[in-house]
């Protein structure tokens, strides 16, 4: 059975469902990937669903949940796009954190949000695998979500692929909205992006890179992203916590997972949005037999 590669996306602004650009490209380039090596299904974490509880994590497990409605996108690219939640893989992997001493629960009445369906669409546009969203915890520990990525990095032996779909730089208050509000442009750059910007989508691009490679310690990535959170430039380019999560959850999945940051990691794509918003695409290893 093959195993796959790890990914961590920049969703970026709603707009992202709706145009072209080289992040969708590379979205697409890995869905189909995905799809030719038969993956069993997707578990992913977001940005926009946390759970309040000390070391509290929800699971999505409502059979039929609903979309939440898509700004500046036009319903026709996501309404009739149908969800495939996976309530069993879903029950084994609250089993799993439980196990793991974290506070998992089921969640039974959550409606899908576009951070993570936008990423499906874009992937597999013929239809929806079987997929379990995980939640955040609202207290935005890195260490916390870098251990529930530890946890579920099992499933990727069993040829489920994980994926984090957060932001490399995320900042809705530094971001210029003129232009898409009044012409629908979310990629226009009137200006340069910010310094706080530049130096922090180059730390993160760093920091993956270079400790996805062989001969690094266990343990590396992890140690490297939650450090970000200490970068002088990373409440500029995050003012809030919640889409770096995704990337501490990654970096669990990463470093739990035996060889696959000895084949490396890639950036695959990249988008600025609104100036200041860099939508970078990481994947980390890449698809291999487990006999190769």
């Amino acid at each position: 059975m093959p195993r796959p590669p790890i990914h961590f996306f920049s969703h970026g602004s709603t707009m992202m469902l709706g145009e072209e650009s080289a992040s969708a490209t590379y979205w697409k380039q890995c869905g189909d990937e995905a799809l030719a090596h038969n993956i069993k299904g997707i578990v992913m974490m977001g940005a926009h669903w946390d759970a309040r509880g000390t070391n509290r994590i929800d699971v999505a497990m409502k059979a039929d949940p609903a979309k939440s409605p898509v700004a500046y996108v036009h319903p026709s690219k996501y309404v009739d796009y149908k969800l495939n939640p996976d309530l069993k893989t879903g029950k084994r992997v609250i089993d799993m954190l439980n196990d793991a001493g974290l506070d998992a629960r089921a969640n039974e009445t959550f409606d899908w949000i576009h951070d993570t369906y936008l990423i499906l669409v874009r992937m597999f546009l013929g239809g929806c695998p079987p997929t379990t969203i995980v939640s955040m915890n609202a207290r935005f520990d890195p260490h916390l979500h870098a251990r529930v990525g530890s946890v579920v990095a099992k499933l990727r032996e069993e040829n489920y692929l994980i994926i984090g779909t957060g932001g490399a730089v995320h900042n809705l208050y530094r971001n210029h909205w003129w232009q898409m509000l009044r012409y629908s442009d979310n990629f226009a750059m009137p200006v340069p992006p910010e310094a706080a910007m530049l130096e922090f989508r180059q730390s993160i691009e760093d920091v993956f890179l270079r400790n996805c490679r062989a001969g690094m310690k266990r343990g590396a990535l992890v140690n490297a992203v939650t450090r970000l959170m200490k970068h002088p430039q990373y409440r500029d380019a995050h003012g809030t916590d919640d889409h770096f999560m995704a990337a501490c959850f990654i970096a669990g999945v990463v470093d739990a997972s035996e060889g696959v940051a000895d084949d490396g990691c890639v950036l695959g794509a990249e988008d600025w949005e609104l100036v200041n918003m860099c939508n970078s695409q990481f994947t980390v290893g890449k698809w291999v037999s487990q006999t190769a």
